[in-house]
This record gives structure tokens, C-alpha cells and sequence, in this order.
């Protein structure tokens, strides 16, 4: 390859990324059969004057559910309520007919809150953030 640049951007411009991305997607599409869109998913908790005090993102793809984010107010946390967002995000992926599930979290988080739902390790970055580490967990998503 001839005459090209290599630049690094600390702002890159919005378009560039979707170009990057979409280049990936158009490769991708070669190597399976499944439809590439991936399907957002939010479970929420509101209090009695419609705020949110507690939420799950994801989204569904390729059979998988993958939770971004899960919060629980701090009034709110320690009882229950981080579970039954959580099973209501796998109930969903299950009707979306997903058979997975994987998230992340660090060790300042809420490892063990999601081994007590049954998800596993199966990776660890340590030191990310310095002094800590972040784990990747998986579960099958029950029948």
C-alpha cells in the first residue's frame, strides 16, 4: 500500500467512527447468517412521581443479552431490586430468544452480586482501573 497516512484523532469527527464501524458490519455479514441489528433493552424502576431510581441497559444480539449498565438508587439498594431488574432483562432476552447473557463489572462494583445470580468469570483485566480490576461474566439464561 502506497501513499498512506495514518493520523491520530482526539476528537474524531462522528462520521468517521460510523464509516469504521459500518466497514465492520459489511465484513461481518460474510461470516454468518443471523441479522446484524442489535436490539436496545432498558428495564426501569420509577417512584411515584415517574423518576427514574433505578434502570438496567443492554441490548439483544446474536442469541445474547449484554447489559451495559444496572443502578439502583442508593435509598434502594439491598433489597432486591438490582435482581429483579436483572431477571427482567433476561426474561425479555428469553422472548427475544436469547439462551446468554454477559455483562462486566468491577471489583469496586458488584461481582458478587451478579455470582449470586449465576453469572461467571470468564475474564479478569487487572489493575483497570489502577488498584482495582474489571471482570467479564457470563450465564446461560434458564428454559
Amino acid at each position: 500500500m502506497t501513499n498512506v497516512t495514518i493520523y491520530v484523532e482526539d476528537n474524531p469527527d462522528p462520521e468517521d467512527i460510523r464509516t469504521v464501524i459500518s466497514k465492520i458490519l459489511q465484513y461481518n455479514k460474510g461470516s454468518y447468517q443471523d441479522d446484524d441489528i442489535a436490539y436496545p433493552l432498558g428495564v426501569f424502576m420509577r417512584d411515584a412521581q415517574g423518576e427514574i431510581v433505578g434502570g438496567l441497559v443492554g441490548k439483544t444480539h446474536w442469541g445474547w443479552l449484554f447489559v451495559s449498565h444496572l443502578w439502583v438508587a442508593e435509598s434502594l439498594r439491598g433489597q432486591g431490586y438490582g435482581q429483579q431488574l436483572l431477571l427482567k432483562a433476561e426474561q425479555a432476552a428469553k422472548q427475544r430468544g436469547c439462551g446468554h447473557a454477559y455483562l462486566d463489572t468491577f471489583s469496586f462494583q458488584a461481582l458478587g452480586f451478579y455470582q449470586s445470580l449465576g453469572y461467571q468469570i470468564f475474564g479478569v483485566l487487572p489493575d483497570y482501573p489502577p488498584g482495582h480490576e474489571r471482570y467479564f461474566l457470563q450465564k446461560q439464561i434458564e428454559n
